[in-house]
C-alpha cells in the first residue's frame, strides 16, 4: 500500500483529534493558536498511517507472488529500511532488516519480503517481536528449509529521552531450520556484512 492509496478513517481521525486537543492542553499548550489548530487532525491521520500494518495481511502479500522453483540455496534481501513506533513510548525506532530464506520448492517475489517487513514495522512494536514476527510469517507461508532475520535499529526512546545514548544500535536476530547450523548462519552474516 503506497501513500497515495492510504485512506485514513475519518471516525478514527476525529477520535484521535479530540484526545490530542486534551493532550495539548495538559502539556500547557493552546490548541487554538495558529500553528496548532490543525495539529490534532494531522496527528490523527499520521498515526493511522504509521500503524497501517494492522490492516494488512503479510501472508497474503507473500502468497500474491508465489512461484514453484527448484532452487535450494540462500536468498538474501538485505538493508531493508524500516520505520516503526516503540509501543512503550510511541517514539520512532528505525533501521535496516536483513532477511534470508532457503527455498523448499517455492520462492516469492523479492519485493514481497520487503513489504512483509513494512507490514510488521507499521504496528506498535518492540524490536524483538518485530524480528520474530517476520521470521514466523515467512516460515509459515513459504515453508522453506530455514529463515533468518537480523534487525539493526536506532531507538529514539533511548536517544531523545531516558539514557540519551545517541550512538547506540540495537541488533536482534531469529532463525529456523537450516539456520540452526552455525555454518549457514555465518554464510548469511558474511553476505549481510559484505557491503560491496
Amino acid at each position: 500500500m503506497d501513500l497515495q492509496a492510504f485512506n485514513p478513517s475519518q471516525a478514527v481521525t476525529d477520535a484521535i483529534s479530540a484526545n490530542m486537543d486534551s493532550v495539548l492542553r495538559a502539556l500547557g499548550e493552546n490548541p487554538e493558536r495558529e500553528g496548532l489548530q490543525r495539529t490534532p487532525h494531522r496527528v490523527g491521520k499520521s498515526l493511522q498511517f504509521l500503524t497501517k500494518g494492522y490492516k494488512e495481511d503479510p501472508e497474503a502479500i507473500l502468497r500474491s507472488a508465489l512461484f514453484e522453483e527448484d532452487y535450494r540455496q540462500m536468498v538474501v534481501v538485505k538493508d531493508i529500511e524500516f520505520y516503526s513506533l516503540c509501543e512503550h513510548h510511541m517514539l520512532p525506532f528505525f533501521g535496516k532488516a536483513h532477511v534470508a530464506y532457503i527455498p523448499n520448492g517455492r520462492i516469492t517475489g523479492l519485493s514481497k519480503i520487503a513489504r512483509v517487513v513494512d507490514v510488521f514495522a507499521r504496528r506498535l512494536q518492540v524490536q524483538e517481536r518485530l524480528t520474530t514476527e517476520i521470521k514466523e510469517c515467512i516460515q509459515r507461508t513459504l515453508d522453506p528449509l530455514g529463515v533468518m532475520v537480523v534487525i539493526e535499529a536506532e531507538h529514539l526512546c533511548m536517544q531523545m529521552r531516558g539514557v540519551q545514548k545517541q550512538h547506540s544500535l540495537t541488533v536482534t536476530s531469529d532463525f529456523t531450520g537450516a539456520f540452526n547450523r552455525k555454518e549457514t548462519r555465518q554464510e548469511f552474516l558474511n553476505l549481510v556484512i559484505n557491503k560491496q
